[in-house]
């Protein structure tokens, strides 16, 4: 297209994991806002609006802004368009307690106060659902799919293709691209980075995924059990800490005995948080169709070195690439509060000196040691959050509170509905 104005879209992540914005002329090399109406944060997914903390719902539902900077201006991959990710503020110019993005850079600045840096790196998975003639879905036909496939029997389609394309051509840099163990899913990973970079690539990543796959009439969806007879999808948040002369401060290994203090705390701090974690990490009710014992998904409060069937997963390998990975949390948690929560848990655990449980040796499938878990339904985990006023201080009592207001009602809204019905409750969104 030719003499057309270059705009600008401005994202912001809402309390649903939803990404909300505009488009506006774009100023190049300016920072500034977009305004939107404070009362999204009490939005619901069936666009109900309800009187939540902190959206002002009854109180004139007043404006609230997406702040950006000349430097959150990035590529887009539309035409003409380029990307920002804006702080939410309120009117008066103060953060907005809601914001996922601000309680990052807070859990990042906690972290630098220690005399660290968090690295970070996130493991996306997702199926596939393709549009009949008449609008349902039927999980997209891939005729040969099996782990770790790649090529045209896993995507006849080519969407992978399309999206390997165009998030190159956007500047993300992506790590690895399979198909996963139950058909037709598939897993995406980028390339490691300084926290607030790394979910923010993460989070447009997401967006360009989803916007490529319904261009070939795929509906692609990372909520956590889309298929209730195969296994689901996690965000799986792996992270390691540079200290003040650039090198990782996190032990890696075989030997967790040999594992320094660092390490261990931080270990300490996310079995401490276990419940209550995911009340932010897994805020769906289907998000407890996917936690279950067995199911490798963070259901048991354990931690372990090299293993897939334990919550924490410690890294076998030293040096620059050891790292710590945590399970339990999906798609349907904001990755910016779901990636801060991980942060503050752990830096907690190091700050309070918490006592770490042994290690866990069975193989969590048949056999485990642990004998604390999450809790059963979404209910149950915002107890647990909401009991866990540490946390909650942590990452933010505003974030909280509207977090478990609009999770309540949806816990309401889901109660009468089972399969293909939760499922479409959902996969418009997520």
């Amino acid at each position: 297209m030719t003499n057309v104005q270059e705009r600008l879209r401005v994202l912001f992540c809402d309390h649903l994991a939803i990404a909300r914005g505009k488009y506006i002329t774009l100023k190049p090399g300016q920072g500034g806002g977009a305004r939107f109406c404070r009362g999204t944060f009490g939005v619901t997914y069936e666009k109900e609006l309800i009187p939540v903390p902190g959206a002002m719902v009854m109180e004139g539902l007043p404006d609230m802004e997406a702040v950006y900077a000349p430097e959150d201006i990035r590529a887009g991959w539309q035409p003409f368009t380029q990307v920002a990710i804006g702080d939410m503020k309120a009117n008066d110019s103060t953060p907005l307690p809601m914001c996922g993005r601000t309680a990052l850079k807070r859990a990042v600045a906690d972290w630098q106060a220690l005399g660290y840096d968090p690295m970070v790196g996130i493991e996306l998975e997702a199926f596939a659902f393709q549009i009949e003639p008449d609008g349902s879905l039927k999980p997209y036909d891939t005729p040969s799919a099996h782990v770790y496939a790649t090529g045209p029997f896993a995507d006849p389609r080519g969407f992978t293709d399309v999206l390997w394309e165009r998030a190159t051509a956007a500047g993300f840099r992506i790590d690895s691209m399979n198909t996963e163990f139950d058909a037709p899913q598939f897993e995406f990973t980028l390339t490691y980075d300084r926290a607030v970079r790394a979910v923010d690539d993460i989070f447009l990543f997401r967006l360009l995924a989803r916007e490529v796959a319904i261009q070939h009439g795929i509906v692609l969806t990372f909520m956590p059990k889309p298929i209730l007879t195969v296994g689901g999808s996690g965000v799986h948040i792996n992270f390691s800490l540079r200290d003040a002369q650039g090198q990782n401060a996190i032990s890696g290994g075989n030997d967790a005995s040999k594992f320094n203090a660092l390490t261990l705390g931080c270990t300490a701090g996310l079995m401490q948080h276990h419940r209550a974690l995911a009340g932010l990490l897994a805020p769906s009710t289907n998000s407890y169709q996917r936690l279950k014992p067995a199911s490798l998904s963070g259901f048991w409060q354990n931690w372990g070195v090299d293993h897939r069937g334990v919550t924490v997963r410690l890294s076998a390998e030293a040096g620059p690439g050891a790292r710590i990975e945590h399970r339990m949390g999906d798609a349907t948690a904001n990755p910016y509060t779901h990636t801060a929560a991980v942060l503050q848990a752990a830096r907690m655990g190091v700050a309070h000196a918490y006592p770490l449980q042994p290690m866990e040796t069975g193989d969590c499938l048949e056999s485990k040691d642990a004998t604390q878990s999450v809790a059963e339904t979404l209910a149950g985990a915002l107890d647990a959050l909401e009991a866990d006023t540490a946390l909650g201080q942590a990452l933010g009592a505003g974030l909280v509170a509207n977090h478990v207001g609009i999770k309540r009602h949806e816990i309401e809204r889901t109660a009468a509905l089972e399969d293909a019905a939760l499922r479409d409750y959902y996969i418009r969104f997520i």
